[in-house]
């Protein structure tokens, strides 16, 4: 049985480099926009203040199609909070416990010097990963 190459593989080596960010007033309708344009699974809500808030992913947007129309909603009342983050340098075998811990399909990587966001990390970066080992 051979070991998993998780450890050995930093986050910055698999997540998507850069973010696409909403305010949490937004409409669903306009996140599911924002995610189709992008050809991403997942938008970052930002707070009043600019900081990281929370995330919407295309799961959170079937579930609230399923309630009422998206028109209707905003990513602020449909965003999962805390956002769960992680750092670039950190290992992929820390991002996949913080995922299953936490039960997210999605991390948002920040930079620790300044919280920022600089990328996101499904679990489809961890299966692509995966794959190339």
């Amino acid at each position: 049985m051979t070991a998993t190459p998780l450890p050995s593989t930093r986050v910055t080596d698999a997540m998507h480099h850069g973010v696409i960010v909403c305010d949490r007033d937004e409409s669903l309708a306009q996140v599911a926009r924002l995610m189709s344009e992008h050809r991403v699974h997942s938008v970052v809500v930002g707070g009043e203040t600019g900081r990281l808030w929370g995330i919407v992913s295309d799961l959170d947007l079937v579930a609230a199609a399923a309630v009422r129309a998206l028109d209707e909603q905003t990513a602020g009342g449909t965003a999962v909070t805390p956002v769960v983050a992680v750092a670039p340098e950190h290992s992929l075998q820390e991002a996949a416990q913080l995922m299953t811990s936490y039960g997210v399909a999605h991390l948002v990587v920040v930079e620790p010097q300044t919280g920022r966001p600089v990328g996101v990390l499904s679990t489809l970066d961890l299966a692509r990963a995966l794959a190339a080992a």
